[in-house]
């Protein structure tokens, strides 16, 4: 569907529909702890979004998806089902909310510690958070797609790692999934130029090892062909007239700093 642009009305509904969707987030942060399980943290999220925020899960029944947010563990890139299996000391997990709210969507995920991981793990996670702020970075009226996606892969490629070219980032509003594609590999220069108004998601999946994936016979989780690990954080961002805005900003992010001041805080 085309690209939409919206108007002020919509970005306030928007802004409240990411700062619920990072709520979310920070309520289930103490949760997420050697021995629960992803079907527990999805029944918490679920609760919490339809009785405490009064606003609906997206993900559920989404194409037939059938829990309210996605839990994505180690090896898994994305879409990992919650289910009745326990997470265990060491573990990584991507939680990924999307929240709607008077008809609009706010979409964010982050990446979890399960109690202490190992060193490869925190520098596969804080890559990949990195990328994702290089890509927010570059975000304002002028630039082009191109640019966020060829920064992104320059920055992972540079530390040995992979990125994912099958997922993307999308335009987000009154629809879940919408355009432009945002894709987190590129050269610069090339693709949709951004304008004030538009609102989309980055995402950037990041592999320890190749980027080659695997569909599962679920129909949703998506896997690391060579089970390497993989890490992923995703924020909702507007273009402003100025530069961009962080929809989905958590308290504890700083989006002021300068990109070469910021660092990774693991959870």
């Amino acid at each position: 569907m085309p690209v939409t642009f919206k108007t002020p009305v919509e970005i306030e509904k928007m802004r409240t529909a990411g700062r619920l969707a990072a709520e979310v987030l920070e309520m289930i942060e103490p949760h997420v702890v050697p021995g629960v399980t992803t079907d527990e943290l999805d029944r918490r999220c679920h609760q919490y979004i339809v009785e405490h925020q009064q606003a609906v899960p997206a993900p559920l029944n989404y194409h037939g998806f059938p829990k309210s947010i996605c839990t994505s563990i180690n090896h898994v890139i994305c879409h990992g089902i919650p289910n009745e299996k326990r997470l265990k000391e060491g573990d990584v997990v991507n939680v990924d909310i999307t929240v709607i709210k008077d008809g609009f969507h706010g979409d964010t995920s982050m990446m979890f510690q399960v109690g202490n991981t190992s060193i490869k793990a925190q520098r596969l996670m804080a890559t990949a958070y990195e990328c994702l702020r290089l890509g927010i970075a570059l975000v304002r009226p002028g630039a082009r797609l191109g640019d966020i996606g060829w920064a992104i892969a320059q920055h992972a490629e540079a530390r040995h790692y992979s990125v994912v070219r099958e997922y993307c980032g999308h335009g987000i509003g009154r629809v879940f999934h919408e355009d432009p594609q945002v894709l987190h590999y590129g050269q610069p220069g090339t693709g949709y130029v951004l304008q004030a108004g538009m609102t989309f998601t980055i995402e950037p999946m990041i592999n320890a090892g190749k980027r080659h994936v695997r569909l599962l016979p679920d129909g949703w989780t998506v896997v690391t062909k060579d089970h390497s690990l993989s890490a992923q954080w995703e924020h909702t961002v507007l273009v402003t007239a100025e530069g961009h805005e962080v929809l989905t900003a958590r308290g504890n992010e700083d989006f002021k700093l300068p990109v070469e001041e910021f660092r990774y805080q693991a959870s």
